[in-house]
C-alpha cells in the first residue's frame, strides 16, 4: 500500500463492518477512490484473525495496527517477476 487512510473508531455501538465502512467512505472522500483493504489489530478480527471482506475491502490483521485503529487503503496486484519468458522452439 502506498496511499493509506488510518482511522480511529472506538465506539462499542458500532460493529466491525460499520467501523470499516465509515472508514472506507472516508478514505474515497479524500482520494477519490475506494479502498480494497483495512489493516486491523488482531483482536478486532473474531474468527482467529482469518481474512474476511467487507463489501469489497479485504480485512486482515496486524499486530502493528493499535487497537480500535483501522488502516485503510489500496494494495495492487504486484507483478511476478520472469513470468513472461519466450520459448523458443
Amino acid at each position: 500500500m502506498k496511499v493509506g487512510l488510518l482511522w480511529y473508531d472506538d465506539d462499542p455501538g458500532r460493529d466491525l463492518a460499520e467501523k470499516i465502512g465509515r472508514a472506507a467512505r472516508r478514505y474515497r472522500q479524500k482520494f477519490g477512490a475506494s479502498p480494497n483493504v483495512c489493516y486491523v489489530h488482531p483482536s478486532a478480527l473474531s474468527d482467529n484473525g482469518k481474512v474476511q471482506k467487507v463489501g469489497e475491502v479485504r480485512v486482515s490483521s496486524k499486530p502493528s495496527v493499535l487497537r480500535h485503529h483501522f488502516w485503510v487503503g489500496r494494495e495492487e496486484k504486484r507483478r511476478r517477476r520472469g513470468t513472461m519468458k519466450s520459448r523458443r522452439g
